[in-house]
């Protein structure tokens, strides 16, 4: 006979619920019923939870051209009838109303396409002249960019469906306009890992005058596991904020208690089963390593003032350049996906907006590292392996907008990225738009096909990538995505 428990022992277990009273039971009622139930279900697990780190590299569902993604994200829409889309009609037409049969049906963001005069059409003012082989048009804005379109794809008929900045930058990197899903660097790692021991599989790398809109949403990890996300990375100072051992802790020390939260995340991980918790326990891992290989990877006293120069780097100074050789680097050091952020590419004229000065400061930023990164990769022999993206959230409208001075709307129709390396047919023009530059007239490539188009190139197929979450699988592309034979090599 079981003897009265005491007063302490009675309160406790007043206190409990059921599901705890059931949950401590090991060989109780709990227990039995759910063995009888996992037994006829068949539902035992084959072997016990294993500690295994989340990123480690995994293989994709057929053989990968590409190792490693390097995307330059123009954070605010650059415009691209001033940099890569040449069209003579639309400068012969400055200054006329654009027809009205452009705008049926059409939204724009700050235009109103009701108005009983309709928006005037805006030519180009930058010089354009074909380049390469394949005898590309590029404007004087990128004489840098000008000299390596034999080594990229450009795509002049990208498309979206989101015409305000945070939820456009959102629906980029995630696929959706809904906040809560995982952007495409999480589920890149999540579908293969990284092959950096010591370093984050996911990083973000931030310049400019601001961050993007939309912040830290576009590289989260949504509902997938937390150990996916992206994580920014400083270029000067403490790469990591808090990464550092406080004063008077002893790297023994520090060890010690590592090792002993790792032992009591372990237990509970074999309790519950939750995947959130063997992100903790890899979380703690990799801060311990990255306390050495951070500092090491933002010290460029190794690198050569040729490389340095070929950037256009200012020593000591934060820049888009600095951040694109840190790039470099992380990819050589197994990093998966490297997303790089510069603002302001948003032109609609007025104080920083403007068509003229504000936009040649902002392209001057980003003409020279851009085309030393693809210089720099290709002698390497890492363009081999290494996927670079350049692009914003969406384009800019053929017609001005009139502000303090003239710049244009958002434009979700057509707009241009390029994309070079593995995977990617060199020196070729893909796509084409109107004589307006309004809408693709050829070789549409939407969002989410270029979402479907990265992750085959990973070896990965975008319908199966997919993550069991309230009831339904979610994927990058939604329900969509084809894939762009003409882009694949």
């Amino acid at each position: 006979m079981l003897s009265a428990p005491n007063d302490f022992q009675s309160d406790k277990l007043r206190e409990s619920t059921r599901r705890q009273f059931f949950g401590r039971c090991v060989m109780g009622l709990g227990s039995i019923a759910l063995a009888s139930l996992l037994s006829e279900q068949k539902l035992f697990a084959a072997e016990p939870v294993k500690l295994v780190n989340p990123l480690d590299p995994r293989p994709g569902h057929f053989p990968a051209k590409v190792k490693n993604i390097i995307y330059l994200f123009m954070a605010g829409g650059p415009s691209q009838l001033e940099l890569f889309d040449y069209k003579p009609k639309l400068v012969e037409l400055n200054g006329k109303p654009i027809p009205d049969s452009y705008l049926k049906g059409k939204r724009f963001a700050f235009m109103d396409t009701f108005a009983k005069d309709p928006p005037k059409l805006l030519g180009t003012r930058r010089k354009f002249a074909q380049h390469g082989n394949s005898g590309a048009w590029v404007s004087e804005l990128f004489p840098h960019t000008a000299g390596i379109v034999d080594d990229i794809s450009l795509v002049h008929s990208c498309a979206t469906d989101v015409f305000n900045h945070a939820p456009a930058k959102l629906f980029m990197n995630t696929g959706s306009s809904q906040f809560g899903r995982p952007s495409m660097g999480a589920w890149v790692t999540y579908g293969i890992g990284s092959e950096s021991k010591d370093l984050p599989g996911f990083v973000v790398l931030q310049s400019g005058p601001r961050g993007p809109r939309g912040g830290a949403v576009n590289w989260a990890s949504g509902f997938l596991p937390t150990t996916y996300q992206g994580v920014p990375l400083r270029g000067q100072g403490e790469p990591i904020l808090n990464l550092s051992s406080p004063q008077g802790v002893s790297a023994n020390r520090q060890r010690q208690t590592i090792d002993a939260i790792r032992d009591l995340n372990l237990k509970r991980l074999v309790e519950t089963g939750d995947e959130e918790i063997r992100t903790r326990i890899s979380a703690y891992e990799m801060a311990y390593r990255m306390q050495s290989s951070a500092p090491e990877l933002i010290d460029l006293s190794s690198e050569t003032q040729a490389t340095k120069d070929l950037y256009g780097i200012t020593e000591g100074e934060p820049s888009f350049a600095r951040n694109c050789l840190l790039a470099r680097r992380l990819v050589e050091r197994g990093s998966r996906f490297v997303q790089l952020y510069h603002t302001n590419w948003d032109s609609h004229g007025g104080p920083g907006e403007d068509l003229e000065k504000s936009f040649e400061k902002v392209t001057r930023e980003v003409d020279q590292p851009c085309a030393a990164l693809i210089k720099d990769l290709k002698q390497r022999g890492m363009l081999d392996d290494t996927l670079v993206i350049w692009g914003g959230e969406f384009g800019r409208t053929p017609m001005g907008e009139n502000r303090d001075s003239t710049g244009r709307n958002h434009h979700i129709d057509s707009f241009t990225m390029w994309f070079a390396g593995a995977g990617v047919k060199a020196g070729q023009v893909l796509g084409q738009t109107d004589e307006l530059g309004f809408s693709p007239v050829e070789d549409r490539c939407h969002v989410h096909d270029i979402h479907a188009t990265i992750l085959h190139l990973l070896g990965l197929e975008h319908t199966r990538l997919t993550f069991r979450f309230q009831g339904r699988d979610f994927r990058l592309t939604d329900v969509h995505g084809e894939l762009i034979h003409k882009l694949m090599a």
